[in-house]
């Protein structure tokens, strides 16, 4: 080969070379090119895995706010900044749709607190609260169509939250969001976005659209919450709060009462004729009655008094810091409003009121709300529609109290309905009167002893208060006596009659359950009612013996209350004179000679 072969040979192979070199120097160069695109894209996707990542966390933050206790005002405090720190928007607000006297208008319930919005408005002390809704506006537009709304012709809407018309260039605002709130269909309000970036971008949307959802469910939690909590402290047909609400808040009167040596007064209020209501039109009106009665209480009661349902027809207002003249003033005034309210198909309606005053007639609660049924029913017996003012405990009568006493039993034992309305109707409308008392005594002791012969009541009070003289009890041993006598039996009303009854020999079991009447009326039925509890321990102890062979404590001697003994006595005596199914009775002298044996050592003054 030669030379000049050789040199060709020698190119070629460098042509070759310098082939491989730059084909290899362009797969370089593709390589290079795709890594930057790569890196590009990696970086574009992390930077939208963190917006997901926040939105996710926003999301979740709402959730489990939700899942809390955690009241709505905090939750939507909540929203507003996590959605306008954590997600770049320069401003946020949620306003909520409402309507006054003026018509509708749109109200800022909260808005994120740290963004130059607020910063301005703080500075200027421009922030604008209540704003008029434009029916043909923007907000009425996303509320109606259920859509977000997002626009650029943002100066109109900016006026609802600033004064000042710099900050258009002040925060770079580009667009305006707004995300409409209708949890179940009601419409709510709206979540507003101030954006600095004028696309919204379909995952953006679809965020957003997530976002108010989930403000919607928060809503909807926080309202059947609110809603089950009014339902646990208020009164359904009415309104007004409920009994247990009442005594809660009651409670704590007396705590603040006592530490600042205020008064406070409860008045007690009773619808009148709310049966003949019920008979004559029927039940719904008796409600549409009930419901007058609350709307006036609502009307008449200040800011801190609180009116209540306590049950049925009655109702009860708690007047702090108002003591009895000031509350019988309030209880006139709505006593004359009542009267003077007419209404269709029933005509006029009244109601019985009473009045009574912590510290005043009374330092014990249960006392108190006791005087005030008291004075209410005082009202309803001496001709209804009127104010009365209760009387302390030491200036009530022992009728009074005794009264009270079967009213409220009355209210409670299970005794036959129509037997029960009738008694209590007796008591409630006649004139304080003993023989109406010893009447409604005789007819509840004839329905566990239907031997029981009628006006032995008043034989048993009289002589009972005769032998309490002689031993020279005072005026309240004797009042407690007496209301003893009416009442140390009743716990025969939840024995059953089977065994009161019985013709033939007790079993063990029946004389344990006979033995157990004294204590089931000390504790399970008078032991409620507070203005009775002196006369419990008499009750009580009415069946031990002098040689303390007696029950339920196995007393003896002296240990037995007096009052205890007198009421063994009369028991006794008048048990003997009666007819048993299981023996005859006996007459007042062999009465007197069988007792001298029983209890020889027992007081004697029956002679």
């Amino acid at each position: 080969m030669g030379f000049f072969d050789k040199i060709r040979e020698y190119r070629k192979m460098v042509s070759q070379v310098e082939s491989n070199i730059y084909g290899e120097k362009q797969d370089y160069l593709e390589v290079y090119e795709r890594n930057q695109q790569l890196e590009k894209e990696i970086e574009e996707r992390t930077a939208e895995l963190n917006v997901a990542n926040k939105r996710m966390l926003s999301l979740q933050h709402i959730w489990d706010m939700m899942n809390s206790s955690t009241p709505l005002e905090n939750v939507l405090d909540s929203v507003v900044n996590s959605i306008q720190g954590e997600l770049g928007y320069l401003y946020s607000a949620i306003l909520e749709k409402k309507v006054d006297d003026d018509g509708e208008y749109m109200e800022i319930v909260t808005q994120s607190k740290d963004s130059p919005l607020t910063k301005a408005n703080a500075i200027l002390d421009s922030k604008i609260k209540k704003i008029k809704f434009d029916a043909d506006g923007i907000f009425a537009d996303a509320i109606k169509n259920k859509k977000i709304i997002q626009t650029t012709a943002f100066e109109n809407i900016l006026k609802y939250f600033t004064s000042n018309e710099n900050i258009i260039k002040a925060t770079g605002l580009k667009s305006v969001i707004i995300i409409p709130l209708c949890p179940l269909d009601k419409n709510f309000g709206w979540l507003c976005l101030l954006n600095s970036r004028e696309d919204l971008a379909e995952a953006e949307m679809d965020f957003l659209t997530l976002f108010g959802q989930q403000i919607e469910i928060s809503i909807t939690i926080a309202d059947l919450f609110q809603a089950v909590k009014e339902q646990a402290v208020t009164d359904p047909l009415t309104g007004l709060y409920n009994r247990r609400y009442f005594e809660e808040n009651l409670k704590k009167e007396v705590i603040r009462s006592k530490r600042q040596h205020s008064h406070f007064s409860i008045i007690g209020i009773d619808l009148d004729y709310l049966k003949q209501i019920n008979d004559k039109h029927g039940h719904s009106y008796g409600d549409i009655a009930i419901k007058t009665v609350a709307d006036i209480l609502k009307t008449n009661a200040r800011a801190i008094d609180l009116p209540a349902r306590m049950g049925g027809e009655e109702f009860n207002v708690l007047l702090p810091g108002i003591d009895s003249k000031g509350a019988a003033i309030a209880a006139e005034r709505i006593r004359k409003a009542i009267e003077e309210k007419e209404l269709d198909t029933i005509g006029h309606i009244t109601a019985s009121i009473g009045v009574a005053t912590f510290l005043e007639h009374s330092e014990n609660i249960e006392e108190l709300l006791e005087l005030t049924d008291q004075a209410m029913y005082a009202s309803k017996r001496n001709g209804r529609n009127q104010v009365t003012i209760a009387k302390s405990i030491s200036e009530t009568s022992w009728q009074e109290i005794a009264i009270n006493t079967f009213i409220d039993i009355l209210s409670k034992l299970p005794i036959q309905k129509e037997l029960t309305e009738e008694l209590k109707e007796r008591l409630q409308n006649n004139e304080l009167c003993k023989d109406t008392l010893y009447n409604v005594a005789d007819i509840l002791t004839t329905t566990y002893n239907p031997m029981h012969s009628n006006g032995i009541m008043k034989s048993k009070v009289l002589l009972a208060t005769s032998l309490g003289k002689r031993l020279d009890l005072s005026k309240t041993e004797l009042d407690n006596l007496r209301v003893a006598i009416l009442l140390y039996d009743i716990g025969n009303l939840l024995i059953p009659p089977e065994i009161l009854q019985k013709t033939t020999p007790l079993t063990e079991d029946e004389k344990t359950h006979i033995k157990e009447h004294p204590m089931i009326a000390a504790r399970e039925i008078l032991k409620p009612i507070s203005y009775v509890q002196d006369v419990i321990p008499i009750i009580e102890h009415h069946h031990e013996n002098w040689d303390g062979t007696g029950y339920p404590n196995k007393l003896s001697e002296n240990d037995i209350p007096i009052t205890s003994q007198i009421v063994l006595i009369i028991d006794s005596y008048f048990a003997l004179t009666e007819n048993r199914p299981y023996r005859k009775k006996l007459s007042p002298q062999d009465a007197l000679e069988e007792i001298k044996k029983e209890f020889p050592n027992a007081i004697i003054g029956l002679s």
